[in-house]
């Protein structure tokens, strides 16, 4: 039992990896109806900023970490601006093939500049585990879950309860409709762009912080798929839930079954609930009018 108890815990702090992609893949989806591809190579380039910020500028890990959120939100703004903006109102499967080939290029731009090998981090956080009792938690684990859940209950309070998060919250609902109350769309398509870009570039810090840098970093986004599908598309609180719960499921399934059964066993459960329920746990069902 109090192996259980620990392999939990384990497994709830490793979901919090997933928490804040999962945010910024809802942002965006909740503003612009745009899925995007993008969101791996969008924490991939900061976390190598990040590094770089580190070891050749010689940063403290705060100051560079504040570099590579701001490098990482410019990115995002110019994507945004250059590219997603001139295809407003396009099909979307041609939004979708437009942010695969954004991340293709980032992660190709990424591998000339900095290889394509795996670069370990320094070790800036604490390494000695922390024992709740005869419990044994990795501190890295531990640290980055209480700064993912202060970030994400900072941005969920952002989002409910300020002019801004009212602005993307009826630009959702009814595009048309805050259009004409006077929301600048455009303004809230780019803030809801660069939310998710700062969200991902902490995200990028995170993983990288656990799995080292490398371009092929962004393919811990398709792991967030299941929980985007497994809570719904439109919901903030649901992928925060879901996030921990797939994070839990892939630790106890590696500890009692095997590595195997991690990879695909979230998936199979995530089918089995998108049978009963399309829209996801907490999705939102939308009915158009023709």
């Amino acid at each position: 039992m109090l192996q259980f108890i620990e392999y939990s815990i384990i497994g709830i702090a490793s979901g919090g990896m997933y928490i804040l992609p999962a945010l910024g893949f809802v942002i965006i989806f909740k503003a612009t109806r745009v899925f995007n591809f993008a969101m791996g190579e969008m924490m991939m380039v900061p976390a190598f900023v990040f590094l770089w910020a580190l070891q050749v500028l010689g940063l403290h890990w705060t100051l560079a970490a504040l570099v590579a959120v701001a490098v990482g939100i410019c990115v995002v703004l110019v994507l945004e601006r250059f590219i997603m903006r001139r295809m407003i109102g396009r099909p979307v499967v041609v939004l979708v093939m437009v942010t695969l080939g954004m991340g293709s290029i980032l992660k190709g731009i990424a591998g000339l500049v900095w290889g394509h090998e795996i670069v370990t981090m320094p070790d800036f956080l604490p390494r000695a585990p922390i024992f709740i009792g005869d419990i044994l938690i990795p501190s890295k684990l531990a640290l980055t879950f209480i700064g993912v859940a202060i970030i994400a209950a900072g941005f969920i309070a952002y989002y409910r309860y300020s002019r801004a998060g009212l602005a993307i919250r009826a630009t959702a609902i009814d595009l048309i409709t805050a259009e004409g109350l006077g929301i600048n769309i455009r303004s809230v398509f780019t803030m809801a762009w660069a939310i998710a870009g700062a969200l991902a570039a902490i995200a990028g810090i995170i993983a990288g912080t656990v799995n080292g840098v490398s371009p092929q970093l962004g393919f811990v986004a398709l792991n967030v798929l299941a929980v985007i599908m497994l809570a719904g598309m439109t919901s903030v609180m649901g992928v925060v839930i879901s996030g921990i719960f797939i994070g839990w499921l892939e630790t106890i399934v590696g500890a009692y079954l095997s590595a195997s059964w991690q990879s695909f066993l979230p998936y199979i459960i995530v089918l089995l609930v998108m049978m009963v329920k399309p829209n996801g746990l907490f999705g939102e069902e939308r009915v158009e009018r023709i």
